[in-house]
């Protein structure tokens, strides 16, 4: 995205020699106009341009909660800029005119960036589709196990029979497709179950 034509033009020329898909904007309304959170692809702005700011637009998006990956690329870039910018996730901040290969190798760690990012999102939403298919005892069960209580601690604590607890703790690893206590407690950390000790 970039308020200058010859520099969206040669820029999109650029990435579309690369093999990438592009889609070019001239300003940041004319982005949000546009904009799907669905669809996969990273950022390349200018800092300065017409309504909102690069630095804003990426602050605008992190709000909503859909921030692909930015890279800047900017003829007005100063240090403070460049700061601000990485600690809100831009991948790389580069200054007019910028080096093809350099620019083209930040596209692609955005874009690596933004594969790896998609790719959490929907383990997580697969952890969490796993985690609703337990029953409220396999539940209870559950967060007994990873927080390392043994069989007969845990049929004293729920006054059920050992045996049974052996049946919904192998009910448990199957549902959550798990085969140690250590990968359940890993996936667990991930959903961001408390696993504070069971009093």
């Amino acid at each position: 995205m970039d308020d200058d034509k010859a520099v969206l033009k040669a820029m999109s020329r650029l990435l579309r020699s690369d093999g990438l898909d592009v889609r070019s904007f001239a300003t940041p309304a004319e982005f949000l106009d546009a904009y799907d959170p669905g669809a996969a692809g990273c950022l390349v702005l200018d800092l300065t341009m017409p309504g909102l700011s690069g630095l804003e637009l990426q602050r605008v998006l992190l709000e909503r909660g859909s921030s692909p990956p930015v890279v800047f690329l900017t003829g007005t870039g100063c240090i403070p800029s460049s700061v601000k910018a990485i600690r809100q996730g831009a991948i790389d901040f580069l200054t007019k005119p910028a080096d093809d290969e350099a620019l083209l190798r930040a596209v692609r760690q955005a874009l690596d960036a933004e594969r790896a990012a998609r790719r959490e999102r929907l383990e997580l939403i697969d952890l969490r589709r796993r985690l609703r298919e337990l029953t409220p005892r396999e539940r209870e069960v559950l967060e007994h196990v990873v927080c390392g209580r043994l069989n007969k601690q845990i049929a004293a604590d729920l006054a059920i029979a050992e045996k049974t607890v052996k049946v919904h703790r192998a009910r448990v690893m199957e549902k959550m497709e798990v085969r140690s206590v250590a990968v359940l407690v890993h996936l667990c950390e991930r959903a961001g179950i408390d696993l504070q000790p069971v009093d």
